[in-house]
């Protein structure tokens, strides 16, 4: 729903337009890819609901393979987001069938994420998945992306299992068990995290860019900057995506964050999450790469 603003406690804001679409940070994430050309086999869960006939079609319409999605007996998971006329969002999910998620089904999972150049494990998830899809990926060599959304406190053995780690500015200190007065400046999160994973950090700051942080140091990335911001929502999963793809490629690693920061900018200029997920023609009109 869009608002002309977020209500406080208590309060009722009138004037809204709702709209509905699919959404999901796994689904996002699989759609964005294949647009970007990449062949993407995606493992969720979803209900025996509307909901999740129409994700499976949507899935079906944008070439993500699916096959090993399970129907669960929760209902398909919803969110429900408001959006402020500066583009600003407020999220708050039901996870419903992602709650049954769990380790036997990375199991069934496991061939695809050997076969593939690199596996993106976002948070949305039970634990329990998440270590069961990273321990796969480090087991079978394919590189890990964790995109730590919705952030909480990681397992000190999911650490050594991710390759690279992509937080948002209020998801880094979370994931380090940090609460609001820790005092950490942007490149000391980016450090503290690298230390901890051996691998890659990079940490996506919206209108300021971004932050890469690697065993030679923090390095700063410009942003790529939106004609418009009209809406966030997917920005973080068309990113995400994006940076996957180029990775898959063999980008150098700022050539990859910079294809990734374009996605992302497409994205906030267009309402809604599907929608705004750039295809691979219009990133190449965007930023000038035939790649």
């Amino acid at each position: 729903m869009r608002i002309p603003k977020a209500p406080a406690a208590g309060e009722t804001v009138s004037g809204g337009r709702f709209d509905s679409g699919a959404g999901g940070k796994g689904s996002n994430q699989a759609v964005a890819a294949a647009r970007l050309g990449a062949e993407v086999s995606l493992l969720t869960a979803v209900g025996n609901d509307d909901f999740g006939r129409r994700a499976r079609q949507l899935w079906q319409h944008e070439g993500v393979a699916h096959q090993h999605v399970v129907t669960a007996g929760a209902p398909t998971m919803v969110g429900f987001i408001l959006v402020e006329p500066s583009g600003e969002n407020r999220i708050a999910i039901a996870p419903g069938a992602l709650d049954e998620l769990d380790a036997a089904a990375v199991a069934s999972f496991r061939t695809e994420i050997a076969s593939a150049d690199i596996l993106i494990v976002s948070m949305e998830i039970p634990e329990e998945a998440v270590l069961a899809a990273l321990r796969a990926g480090r087991e079978t060599g394919t590189r890990t992306l964790l995109n730590p959304a919705p952030a909480r406190p990681l397992p000190q053995e999911s650490w050594p299992l991710i390759d690279v780690l992509t937080p948002n500015q209020t998801e880094a200190p979370v994931l380090l068990g940090l609460d609001d007065g820790h005092g950490m400046s942007e490149e000391e999160l980016a450090r503290a995290l690298q230390q901890r994973t051996a691998g890659t950090v990079v940490i996506t700051r919206g209108a300021q860019g971004a932050l890469i942080a690697g065993t030679h140091g923090v390095t700063q990335v410009d942003p790529h900057p939106a004609p418009a911001v009209v809406d966030t929502t997917g920005a973080g999963d068309s990113f995400t995506a994006a940076f996957a793809v180029a990775l898959a490629e063999q980008r150098p690693l700022e050539q990859a964050v910079e294809f990734a920061a374009a996605a992302g900018s497409h994205t906030v200029s267009i309402a809604g999450v599907i929608p705004a997920l750039p295809t691979r023609a219009q990133l190449t009109a965007l930023i000038g790469d035939d790649s």
